[in-house]
């Protein structure tokens, strides 16, 4: 698989994505990752795996403490993937505009009518 999908996959899952977005306030141990979650500690540790092996996230080495920390690098690459289909959106958005002012020009009466 490549770098772009595992980080797809990773951000696929709701409680994955939760996990980054704490992370993104800063680091944390799996037991405080765990916290909000009613779902077991191997299971959150599964969720960790997954987002490892994307790189969303590293794991320290603090005695007997493992911090993850987010690691955001992954998620430029997302950025600009989804940026080059905003771009198309946006000019079919600006089509749509044109097509609209167009039928708003056809249905307004002018004085002649």
């Amino acid at each position: 698989m490549d770098q772009l999908s595992a980080v797809f996959a990773a951000l696929a899952d709701p409680t994955r994505r939760a996990i980054l977005a704490r992370l993104a306030e800063g680091e944390a141990t799996v037991n405080q990752l765990a916290e909000p979650f009613p779902i077991s500690l191997q299971a959150v540790s599964k969720h960790l795996k997954v987002l490892e092996q994307a790189g969303l996230i590293t794991r320290g080495k603090d005695a007997q403490w493992r911090p993850c920390r987010l690691e955001a690098a992954p998620l430029r690459d997302v950025a600009a993937w989804a940026d080059r289909y905003r771009r198309f959106w946006e000019a079919r958005y600006d089509s749509l505009d044109d097509y609209l002012r167009t039928l708003q020009g056809k249905a307004s009466p002018t004085q002649e009518d």
